[in-house]
């Protein structure tokens, strides 16, 4: 078996196939402030009642604080809806964006996660089977604590070779370019010895951009990195990580639909052009093209190690004076560890504005909207016509290094 196929076989309790419609009960279930009233809505209609308040997740991250009286409406009904169903695991506004609020607190191997929101494949990078549904189907997760799928056929990507300038962010690009459209209700399964040697910061950027190839979600195996992590970030008890180890699945031989393998020891560095996440092409292709906002966060690269590096090349230097820098930490923790560690200051006094954690730019609602015209260098997950804002503006997505060092240019490089 594929190693989706395993995690989900393992939850159900019989050997599953790829292409098997089934039902599976939800360990953990989330949705935001944006998707959490269109949940309560569809509920409402149903004429239900929440049967599993404990295993439900609610964040506020889309627009934090509301920018406007529609998103301060979403957040009272979500609001709402916490108090009536008493559910525990809320995060207001500050906390953070929910994937990064579920890979701090929730998510563990072998779970079946769903959420309310595109991205929830980012937890495959625990080996648990994450993925996004509707409101709708959400809402009949809240009333029932289950709901049904379909086990998706399996696509192989393993990263191989040796390059120090190639960051995880470069990979996915590269892996969004080999496969384009073609994973539509597959998984797509990372390994590899890059991967095998990969932080969990790296591997969550990998699964989070799984949906961009049309993949049901991103897996990689659970392994000593993810206990490590667990134990580490996470302070489980070693009693919890043992039975973690012993319930751990290994895959030897998959049952893959294509299998494709990308060496990084020759590759360049990625950009994703407009108006499409698998439209990349190496730096040298783009390099000097100008730019006026750049964007660090999102839930795909606001982790503490991504500061680290924007730190790196944002020290003792200036923000062009062209360019709007704006930095977003994933979390509260995240901005906490980078408020100990001095990379905030580093960041204000190169010029950048700091936002309080949550999705900012990515999404276009608020935090970095682009006029007419304008280009965004961005190490978000898309790049769609007018996603972040006016439909003749441009996104380009790259890595926190290559945005840090254009941010100090003013024009795209990795010439630092």
């Amino acid at each position: 078996m594929s190693l989706i196929e395993a995690i989900i076989s393992k939850k159900a309790g019989y050997e599953v196939t790829a292409g098997e419609t089934l039902t599976l009960k939800a360990d953990l279930a989330m949705t935001h402030d944006g998707s959490t009233p269109l949940a309560y809505r569809a509920l409402k209609e149903m004429g239900a009642e929440v049967k599993i308040p404990e295993k439900i997740v609610i964040c506020f991250d889309h627009t934090v604080p509301p920018n406007t009286v529609k998103s301060a409406e979403f957040q009272k009904i979500a609001l709402e809806f916490v108090k009536k169903f008493n559910i525990k695991n809320f995060h207001p506004g500050g906390e953070g964006i929910c994937h990064q609020i579920l890979a701090e607190n929730y998510v563990l191997p072998n779970m079946f996660v769903a959420g309310g929101d595109s991205h929830t494949c980012t937890h495959g990078a625990f080996g648990a089977f994450a993925t996004g549904f509707g409101a709708t189907d959400m809402a009949y997760i809240y009333a029932t604590g289950e709901t049904w799928i379909k086990v998706p056929e399996t696509i192989r990507v393993n990263i191989v070779g040796e390059n120090p300038n190639i960051s995880p962010k470069d990979i996915i690009l590269r892996v969004c370019k080999e496969i384009g459209k073609r994973a539509i209700y597959k998984a797509i399964e990372f390994g590899g010895e890059v991967v095998k040697k990969m932080d969990m910061s790296g591997r969550l950027t990998l699964c989070n951009m799984a949906i961009e190839m049309g993949a049901k979600t991103g897996v990689i195996e659970a392994d000593e990195i993810t206990f490590n992590y667990l134990r580490e970030e996470r302070g489980l008890s070693e009693e919890k990580i043992n039975k973690l180890k012993r319930e751990a699945i290994k895959v030897e031989e998959g049952n893959y639909i294509k299998e494709i393998f990308i060496d990084i020891t020759e590759m360049e560095e990625q950009i994703a052009l407009p108006h499409s996440p698998d439209n990349v092409k190496p730096i040298s292709e783009v390099e000097g093209l100008e730019i006026d906002q750049v964007f660090i966060g999102s839930c795909t690269n606001g982790r503490i190690e991504d500061l680290r590096i924007v730190a790196k090349y944002l020290k003792g230097k200036k923000v062009h004076k062209d360019v709007k820098l704006i930095i977003i930490p994933a979390s509260k923790k995240v901005y906490l560890k980078a408020l100990k560690e001095g990379l905030i200051e580093i960041f204000i006094k190169a010029g950048a504005m700091i936002c309080p954690p949550g999705c900012g730019p990515c999404l276009g609602a608020h935090q970095g909207v682009l006029a007419e015209g304008e280009v965004c260098l961005s190490t978000s997950n898309r790049n769609f016509r007018g996603r972040m804002g006016d439909p003749n503006s441009y996104i380009y997505l790259c890595s926190p290094k290559i945005a840090a060092i254009s941010a100090v240019k003013g024009y795209i490089t990795n010439e630092g």
